[in-house]
């Protein structure tokens, strides 16, 4: 028998779920969803991402609970001891949200349905990384998904920012799969790698490109003299789901193109 009673503690599962046709399933979900924005409307909101109301989640029934990530292990524990199945998937790349697709589909009896997203999702890559491949060069990128202390980019950040036409210039910090370790603790090292886009993505709050190029020293930076500098909606780059490998990295391209494309 399939999970016909859904607790979705993060963002991701709930997408997917509603994009393969199994929205039914789902009785409630985070209070961080914004996609799709139906979900806002229908479900109740239980959990935020580091923290959940557990006896309401206990008294929506569950028969399965997803979430992601070490971050929320605490919750999976207390949910885990009143005796609820819970499945943390920890997926970190572009290849491992493909794969998380595949396996929740399978999960909940719609393989079908969730090979034809995934299929869908890699043509997409196929066809950004195909276009990415003339543009008249490659801008240096960094990519920031906080600002104090400085943490660069996850890994399927890192990922999408090459495929759609960029460098990263911290690739040896994308591999960290966890934000203490993409700490910047001098940030003239971003000086000194020159990137010609900053792209920024704080989780929670907008992000702030005139503060950004007010950093000391920072006006030495070739985006900081060009204004390139841009803020890439957290909804569709930091959820590892289907929304950073649609429109998270359409946005991604866009200002990667247009970067290539103004200085040659």
């Amino acid at each position: 028998m399939y999970p016909s009673r859904i607790v979705c503690l993060t963002e991701e599962p709930t997408e997917v779920l509603y994009a393969i046709g199994e929205e039914d399933r789902i009785v409630g979900i985070s209070g961080f969803t914004v996609r799709p924005a139906r979900a806002r409307k229908e479900k109740p909101k239980v959990s935020a991402f580091t923290s959940a109301r557990i006896s309401e989640i206990l008294a929506l029934e569950p028969d399965l609970v997803i979430g992601f990530s070490d971050i929320q292990a605490d919750i999976a524990r207390d949910l885990i001891k009143a005796g609820v199945e819970v499945w943390i998937s920890n997926h970190r790349s572009v290849e491992g949200i493909l794969g998380y697709i595949r396996r929740l589909g399978a999960m909940v009896g719609a393989a079908d349905a969730a090979e034809d997203l995934a299929c869908r999702a890699e043509a997409h890559l196929d066809q950004i990384r195909d276009a990415a491949s003339r543009l008249p060069f490659r801008p240096k990128v960094y990519f920031e998904e906080w600002d104090d202390p400085l943490i660069t980019g996850i890994r399927w950040v890192g990922e999408l920012v090459r495929i759609a036409g960029g460098d990263d210039v911290f690739p040896e910090l994308t591999e960290k799969s966890l934000a203490r370790d993409r700490i910047l603790a001098d940030a003239g090292e971003v000086v000194r790698r020159a990137p010609d886009l900053i792209l920024g993505s704080w989780c929670g709050k907008r992000f702030r490109p005139e503060r950004v190029a007010a950093r000391p020293g920072w006006d030495a930076i070739p985006a900081v003299q060009r204004g390139e500098l841009f803020e890439i909606k957290s909804p569709l780059i930091l959820q590892p789901g289907p929304a950073a490998l649609f429109d998270g990295l359409d946005a991604l391209h866009a200002r990667i193109a247009a970067c290539a494309h103004r200085d040659h």
